[in-house]
């Protein structure tokens, strides 16, 4: 049974006064509501997360993927369009 979930409900999430007021002062510069303040965050703090783990794989690979690269990277500029 599909179940359908409003993509407007809402909860309440308990913070301090002070937090919840540093919230809505840095929202209302930015034009936008608290939600909309957490929600771009929280997309810039799991943008910032892919990357590291991007960065992480990239420092771990091994001789062969440089080696492979680099070829590619010959190929790529061989004139042939």
């Amino acid at each position: 049974m599909l179940m359908y979930t409003d993509p407007m409900a809402a909860t309440t999430i308990r913070v301090s006064t002070e937090l919840r007021d540093r919230i809505n002062r840095n929202a209302a510069t930015l034009g936008l509501t608290a939600s909309g303040l957490i929600e771009q965050l929280l997309d810039e703090h799991e943008r910032s997360q892919r990357f590291a783990a991007l960065g992480r794989a990239f420092a771990s690979a091994d001789s062969s993927y440089w080696v492979e690269t680099k070829l590619w990277d010959t190929l790529s500029s061989d004139g042939l369009d």
